[in-house]
Order: C-alpha cells, then structure tokens, then sequence
C-alpha cells in the first residue's frame, strides 16, 4: 500500500513538473494582461483580458499556433458581437439565441476554423448572461481580449518550453513501436505462431496514431522554434526530424505490409529463409540506434552502417519461390531504404545499398 502511494505521488510529482512551465505562463500573461489593460490602457475590470491569456496558453500547450491565433480571434469576436447586441436588445432566452448565432457567423465569416467559431459563441454567452455590457465596456472589453491573447503569445514566446523535448518524446514513441513489431514478428515467425504474427499486425496497424501525432508534434515544435528567440538554436536539430518524419512513416506502412505477409506465409504454410528471423532482429536493432542517435542530435552513422548491413543481409533471402515470402524480402528492403533516407541518405544512394534482384 504504501509502495502504491509512493509511486503514485511521484506520477503527480513528474506531472507537476512537466506542467511548471505552462503555470508560470498562464501567472505571468494573465498579470501581464491585466497590467496592461488596467493600469497601461485604463480600462475599468479588465475581466477578459487575463481570461484570454490564461485561455491562450492552454490551447497552445501541443496546439498548432493557428489554433491559438483563432482563439484569440473567436474570444475577441464574440465580446464584442456580445457586447454590441446586448446593449441594445437587452438579456433574455431569445437574445441569447441572437447573439449566439450572430457570433458564430461572424467568426465564421472571419475565418471558417471551427476552433474560432465555438470561442465566439461561448464569449458571446458569457456576455450575455454573467457580464452583460452594463458592467461594463463596450468595445473595451474586445480589445481587453485581444490584449490577454497577445500577451498569452508574448509569454509563449519569451518563455517557451524546450521544443525538442516534444520531438524527443513523439519520435522514441514512434521508433519504439517500429522496432517493437519488427521484433514481434522476428519472433513469430520461426516458432509459426499465427496468434503472434496477428498481434504484430494489429501492433503495426495502431501504430498510425502515434505517427499523427508525432508529426503534429514537430509542427508544434518547429512554431515554437520560430516565434521564440531563446529557441532559434534547436532549429537544425528539429529539422532532422522534420526530414526524418516522412521517410519513417513509409517505413512504418512497409513494416504493416511486412506484417501482413508474414502472418500470410504462416498460415499458408509456406517456408520462410532461416535468417529471415536474424535480419528482422537486426532491423529493429538499427532502429534503436537511430532512436537513440536523433534523441542525442548527433549524425545517424551507426544507424546508416547498421542499415548498410542489414542490407546486405537481404542478399541471402532471395532465395524463396514462395510468393508471400519474396514479398516479405521486399517489403524488408523497402524499409531499409525508407531508414537510410530518414538518416540523411538520398533515395538513389540507399537504393545502391541493396543488393540487386
């Protein structure tokens, strides 16, 4: 019991610490906001102006910076469509249905994105019924909302989370998967464990989600990169995993084919090469490597003499008449070139590597 509550606080604790850097953020744009409205601008209970901070700092935590920009825009539209019909029609069920819609189609109009479009609305509604314009404002209370959103981009920028730490995370995950089901179908196949071979299937098949978002992640990352000068200096690193993202992802839909094949030649009973097993494990290995050389910034050159062997490993393979084994040997020589590319390889040169068929 108390081993539980022990670990269980340290998940917190790591937690807390992974969050430390959004809070101050989120304190300092939102003191910043309200300084600026209040004190710098004049305005009488800045009330939106610290919201909108807080706000933007929590949709750009692994947001796109447009999500951001539109949130700012949606707040900002719907105080002001808010303010600009309640002064005037009053507060009531129908009203609110007005305002609502009319907040929404203006941003809309504005924009399109569906991020901005529910911002209006909900702004609209809090105008409408918690903080209607005798309150306080007018147009005041939209350009509070802008200055909270901007001051949310402004602490993003001045004090910006390390942008390769979300690279990191997304790409072990990525490779972790790739190696993991090349291992499990290394294993699957000697001992002609069909169940084995679907459950690397099904592996390979989930695997689409983690490649989604770590691609969304190194466009989070490389936003960050840009808009933060303290973070200018990441820039090439984070640009060989922006380069590295496409060709991983091939190798990840080669290795599905490769699944797929492999539970094929299992239940067809055909005979796979004896070092098919050898080679896989080999694979994954170079897959480590590369993991872990992308994660230390350093030039992948054991990841490319490991692919390189690999490669030629392939030779003895293509021996096999069976139809679902010589597509396994290709698909596995597709991968090898897919990984030499994401090293840094042009795709003539890691086609070079493989021996010829």
């Amino acid at each position: 019991m108390l081993t539980r509550l022990r670990a269980q606080l340290r998940r917190r604790l790591r937690r807390l610490q992974r969050m430390a850097l959004p809070i101050a953020q989120a304190g300092m744009a939102a003191g910043g906001a309200w300084l600026v409205s209040a004190d710098l601008v004049g305005h009488a209970r800045p009330f939106f102006a610290p919201t909108a901070a807080v706000t933007c700092i929590g949709v750009a935590l692994g947001q796109k910076l447009r999500r951001v920009i539109e949130l700012v825009v949606g707040v900002s539209v719907g105080v002001g469509v808010g303010d600009l019909l309640i002064s005037r029609i009053g507060s009531g069920t129908w009203q609110i249905v007005l305002v609502v819609a009319l907040a929404m189609a203006a941003a809309v109009l504005l924009d399109g994105g569906a991020v901005i479009a529910l911002q209006s609305g909900t702004s609209a509604v809090l105008v409408a019924t918690l903080l209607p314009p005798s309150a306080g404002g007018g147009f005041d209370r939209m350009i509070d909302a802008l200055i909270g959103g901007s001051m949310g981009l402004i602490a993003i920028a001045l004090f910006p989370p390390n942008p390769l730490t979300l690279a990191h995370r997304h790409g072990r995950v990525v490779l972790g998967e790739l190696a993991g089901v090349l291992r499990a179908i290394a294993a699957a196949v000697p001992d002609r464990d069909t169940v084995a071979a679907a459950a690397a299937l099904s592996r390979a098949r989930a695997s689409q989600k983690a490649i989604d978002e770590f691609k969304t992640a190194l466009v989070t990352s490389a936003e960050v990169a840009t808009i933060a000068p303290l973070r200018w200096r990441n820039r090439a690193e984070l640009d060989r995993y922006r380069n590295a993202a496409g060709p991983i992802d091939l190798a990840v839909r080669n290795t599905r084919v490769l699944a797929r094949r492999a539970l094929a030649v299992l239940r067809d009973d055909e005979e796979p090469p004896g070092k098919l097993p050898d080679v896989l494990e080999s694979l994954a290995n170079a897959v480590d490597v590369f993991r872990d050389e992308l994660a230390r910034g350093v030039d992948p050159v054991r990841t490319r003499a490991l692919l390189r062997t690999v490669a030629d490993e392939s030779d003895h393979l293509l021996t096999a008449d069976d139809f679902s084994v010589r597509v396994m040997v290709a698909q596995l020589r597709s991968i090898v070139v897919d990984l030499l590319v994401a090293t840094g390889v042009s795709r003539s040169d890691a086609l070079s590597a493989l021996p010829p068929l």
